[in-house]
């Protein structure tokens, strides 16, 4: 009798510690995916991972791209940049809102560029850095859709 319950007992106890274990590795998971990573070009990734990758075609592109030209504006130090976007929503909706959010678009562009140097603009890595940075802060102000694409139509970098 005595032998019995403490069987039971120890079932119990092998039970409960092995789903709190696996509620563990269950947490531990959820909470390694959900943490921020510190690359653009990740964090990019990320914020368009519930986009359905469904290909558009010329005409589509072309009806859910939204262009803001010449924006000219100094950058980390005495030189000063001239660029020129193409940015491609996922759908018309969104197309839309980013259209009304022009003003603070324009905004986050000048605040992103401000914070760069001539050695971190140039080149395919300053223009992709530059892209990642956009989609990353952009994203978040839209409630209608996501920005897909960030493609600088036009540079001009100008040394002093």
């Amino acid at each position: 009798m005595f032998k019995n319950k403490m069987l039971q007992w120890l079932i119990m106890i092998l039970i409960a510690i092995t789903l709190i274990v696996l509620a563990c590795f269950i947490l531990w998971d959820y909470l390694d995916k959900k943490s921020p990573s510190g690359d653009p070009s990740e964090q990019a990734a990320s914020s368009v991972d519930n986009v359905k990758a469904k290909k558009m075609t010329a005409k589509e592109e072309k009806a859910n791209s939204v262009e803001i030209k010449d924006i000219t504006t100094n950058l980390a130090g005495k030189n000063y940049v001239k660029v020129n976007f193409s940015f491609l929503m996922d759908n018309t909706k969104s197309k839309d809102e980013f259209v009304l959010l022009t003003p603070r678009v324009r905004a986050i562009i000048l605040q992103t560029l401000a914070d760069l140097t001539v050695d971190q603009v140039g080149g395919s890595k300053g223009q992709d850095l530059i892209s990642t940075t956009l989609i990353n802060k952009i994203n978040p102000i839209l409630s209608k859709g996501k920005l897909v694409r960030v493609d600088i139509t036009d540079i001009n970098i100008t040394n002093n």
